[in-house]
């Protein structure tokens, strides 16, 4: 048999189309093309160094998510934001890594401000023992992490932690937030939008919301889980102020 070669019309070399969408994802996200932007392919063909076919593939996934369009005469495209996929995993990951990062993280605060205490309440009332138990476990390996300053744990932790309330939850629709509540504590991490130590306050709330979910009581759950968003919230105003006046 002989071999393929990867310059063949048709054969794309493995990562490549990845990382173009990764490339022009970021740079729509940053508003690098201005919404009502027109891309010429041919001029993406020689910006990123790759093929038609790949630059059409490309675009082809970009249009899945909302983020252009092609028309007739005119071109591909940039749409406004408001038309993107905006819980797409890889949308949210484009615009946490451009200049508007923190309006994008306190959009997606509001939203789990909104979501995540009512998961709490609905787990009380409906999670399997087993994961009223977890959730304690890892509330306890949440607060020794925080305690120990270990960052990437903590972060690991907390992202199973919340994953494992919106799934308990029992209702589909918020365990599919899971990637979007994900996608949240890591940029906060990555961009330092985290303090440095976690407050005893803010892991002793985990705890909190466990224990409520593990007793059957909604009441409390909800109480804590909003707790927790509002000091999220509090957190990062706070950061972005200091940030401002730097």
């Amino acid at each position: 048999m002989q071999p393929i070669d990867p310059h063949s019309p048709g054969v794309m070399p493995s990562g490549l189309h990845a990382s173009v969408v990764d490339q022009m994802g970021l740079a729509i996200g940053a508003g690098e093309w201005a919404a009502g932007s027109v891309m010429r392919i041919e001029e993406l063909e020689e910006r990123y160094g790759v093929s038609r076919s790949v630059i059409r593939e490309v675009l082809r996934v970009l249009a899945s998510m909302g983020m252009v369009e092609s028309r007739r005469r005119v071109g591909v495209q940039v749409l406004p934001a408001t038309e993107w996929n905006l819980y797409d995993r890889q949308v949210i990951r484009w615009r946490l890594a451009s200049p508007g990062r923190v309006a994008q993280l306190r959009s997606l605060t509001e939203l789990r401000t909104a979501v995540e205490p009512q998961a709490a309440r609905l787990a009380a009332l409906r999670a399997p023992v087993a994961d009223a138990s977890e959730l304690m476990g890892l509330a306890g390996k949440l607060w020794a992490a925080g305690q120990d300053g270990d960052t990437e744990l903590f972060l690991a932790l907390d992202i199973q932690f919340h994953r494992l309330v919106l799934s308990s939850s029992g209702n589909e629709m918020f365990g599919k937030l899971n990637s979007l509540v994900a996608e949240v504590l890591t940029g906060r991490t990555h961009y330092s939008l985290m303090p440095e130590h976690p407050h005893d306050e803010a892991l002793q709330l985990h705890v909190d919301v466990a224990s409520a979910i593990q007793r059957r009581n909604p009441v409390d759950a909800h109480h804590s889980m909003l707790a927790i968003m509002e000091r999220a919230m509090t957190e990062m105003s706070t950061l972005w102020d200091e940030a401002a006046h730097k």
